[in-house]
C-alpha cells in the first residue's frame, strides 16, 4: 500500500486550496479514506473520510468549508479546502485502513501517506 499526498502550500486567510492522495498497492474503490491532520505540538486529528460507497463525513472543526471526494478511475482522493483559517494550518496526511466504512478512530487506520504542508497565513 503507497499513499502519496500532493496540494499542500501557502495560503492567505480566506483562501483555498486542493489536497490530492494517490494511492496504489490495493483495490482503492472498495475501501474508504480519510484525512487527517497535525498540529505541532497537538494530536493527530482526524479531519474527514469517505466511505467505498460514496459516503462522506466530516469532523465539526471543517464541516462546511472543506469536501472530500474520490475519483475511483484515479485511485485518488481529494480534499477541497475552503475559507481556510490559520488554525487550519497543520500537516494533513491520508490515510486507509482498509474498510468499507469511515472511522472517526484514528486506530482504525494501518496506512499513511507521508504527509503535506498547509500554512494558511497572511
Amino acid at each position: 500500500v503507497q499513499l502519496v499526498e500532493s496540494g499542500g502550500g501557502l495560503v492567505q486567510p480566506g483562501g483555498s486550496l486542493r489536497l490530492s492522495c494517490a494511492a496504489s498497492g490495493f483495490t482503492f474503490s472498495r475501501y474508504a479514506m480519510g484525512w487527517a491532520r497535525q498540529v505541532p505540538g497537538k494530536g493527530l486529528e482526524w479531519v474527514s473520510g469517505i466511505a467505498s460507497d460514496g459516503n462522506t463525513y466530516y469532523a465539526d472543526s471543517v464541516k462546511g468549508r472543506f469536501t472530500i471526494s474520490r475519483d475511483n478511475a484515479k485511485n485518488t482522493v481529494y480534499l477541497q479546502m475552503n475559507s481556510l483559517k490559520p488554525e487550519d494550518t497543520a500537516v494533513y496526511t491520508c490515510m486507509t485502513g482498509l474498510g468499507g466504512t469511515v472511522e472517526a478512530d484514528l486506530d482504525e487506520y494501518d496506512y499513511w501517506g507521508q504527509g503535506t504542508q498547509v500554512t494558511v497565513s497572511s
